[in-house]
């Protein structure tokens, strides 16, 4: 690994103590992780985590007809693999890479070995659990109460929160599939979006002009989110301190 210090663009293992980052680091390995790369598919035994730090990594549930629906997304705030330490080896969710960047792999062993410490890194894993798993339960009551345009601000916002900018790299079609919705839904929303100069959008490319205006358009659920992501990491960041 050429640079020590790079993980920390990760801020999960940003905020671990020195001596667990000596424990961990040596075993990192950096990767890329283009857009559409698959991680793990439903039922494969994870043998890996990984710890994304400038892509973000969708999480779907498949339905037997092929269809899917993300019900999460992971960037640098922290993990994918999280069924590794919460008690069996595989997930039912498909890991794919939505916005395509770099990351930290990490042998699930290893994780495991640091969790069993019952120190600072499984304080920090469990506290992320919990914002994901509020996350996933917003996911589910905005897909079955709000509009396909809030669900997209939703969505864009929720990216530009794990990205180091407001430019997207995301065709309308993996948009549907995230959302669970058909792409004419998507090419429409994304249209008036636009009308309204929030976004730019042209073959793939989305820039966000105009944030404070995407925040309104979106539903609550968004704010939702983004409170208990932001609350759970303080935690962390004032045991650290």
């Amino acid at each position: 690994m050429s640079q020590v210090l790079h993980p920390t663009k990760n801020l999960i293992l940003a905020a671990l103590e020195p001596d667990v980052q000596q424990r961990i680091f040596p075993y990192l390995d950096e990767i890329t992780m283009p857009l559409g790369k698959v991680l793990y598919e439903p039922g494969d035994k994870m043998r890996y985590v990984y710890f994304p730090t400038d892509c973000i990594v969708s999480l779907l549930y498949v339905m037997e007809s092929g269809a899917s629906a993300e019900i999460s997304v992971v960037g640098n705030e922290g993990l994918v693999g999280i069924s590794l330490f919460m008690g069996g080896e595989s997930t039912s969710s498909r890991a794919v890479v939505q916005s395509g960047g770099a990351g930290y792999r990490l042998p699930g062993q290893r994780l495991v070995d640091e969790f069993n410490r019952h120190g600072e890194l499984m304080s920090s894993v469990l506290r992320y659990t919990q914002a994901l798993i509020t996350q996933m339960a917003q996911t589910a009551v905005c897909n079955r109460h709000h509009s396909i345009d809030q669900q997209l601000c939703r969505w864009l916002l929720l990216s530009l929160d794990r990205l180091p900018s407001n430019h997207l790299i995301m065709t309308q079609e993996l948009i549907a599939n995230m959302l669970g919705v058909r792409r004419e839904g998507v090419t429409e929303a994304a249209g008036r979006l636009q009308k309204l100069g929030v976004i730019e959008y042209h073959r793939g490319h989305i820039e966000v002009i105009d944030r404070p205006r995407l925040e309104k358009l979106s539903c609550e659920c968004y704010g939702v989110v983004k409170r208990e992501t932001d609350r759970l990491s303080k935690i962390g960041t004032t045991r650290t301190v």
